[in-house]
């Protein structure tokens, strides 16, 4: 447990506080929370590389904290009607998915390494952008309801999208997969083998 681990575990406590904060309509205090945990996690991010207090844990802990509050975000704000609910499910739907995908590779023993697509960096960038737009429209009033609206059919886009190409991505490895060849029996462990199954057919025969 090193500081940005703390810093990411840090996050993921903090998602139950910023969805009881846009609940009970504290929409600036949410804003703030929220712009807070984006400057933590670049903090985590920049400790982790510049001290190489890269972990394991961290590999699955960041990406964890960074969904877990943004899906948070997207399903309390369509449930108070900030955001429409096509994109909601739209962005719901598209890392259930991911997450099939991984799970079922695994499941048929053909392991999927995921690598962060272009299309995937840019549609998170808009999803982080979106959220914390709204959060400060809603809390400061800063009249950009027009760039809301417009970042919305954006991140939809790129949601869609985005999903799309990790769709096809694994369709093509999952149809290109070669599972790595069994290692060969040395001459001595073949010689073993056939003595043994020599030894068994002498047994059957004899009885």
């Amino acid at each position: 447990m090193n500081i940005p681990n703390s810093l990411t575990l840090m996050r993921i406590v903090l998602v139950p506080l910023v969805v009881w904060l846009i609940i009970t309509h504290e929409m600036l205090a949410a804003f703030l929370l929220f712009l807070f945990a984006g400057l933590s996690d670049a903090a985590d991010g920049f400790l982790a590389k510049r001290y190489k207090w890269d972990t394991e844990l961290g590999a699955y802990l960041d990406p964890i904290a960074d969904k877990a509050l943004l899906v948070s975000i997207y399903v309390t704000l369509g449930l108070a009607g900030q955001l429409p609910a096509w994109l909601v499910i739209a962005v719901v739907s598209r890392d259930i998915l991911i997450v099939g995908a991984v799970v079922l590779s695994w499941m048929l023993s053909r392991p999927l390494s995921m690598h962060p697509l272009l299309i995937s960096k840019a549609n998170t960038l808009s999803q982080i952008v979106l959220a914390g737009l709204v959060l400060a429209e809603l809390g400061l009033g800063l009249g950009l309801e027009e760039l809301v609206q417009l970042l919305i059919w954006v991140t939809g886009t790129l949601t869609i999208v985005s999903a799309a190409a990790y769709f096809v991505a694994w369709l093509r490895h999952m149809a290109s997969y070669e599972p790595e060849p069994e290692p060969r029996l040395s001459h001595k462990r073949q010689g073993a083998e056939h003595g043994r199954a020599a030894a068994e057919r002498s047994r059957v025969r004899a009885s």
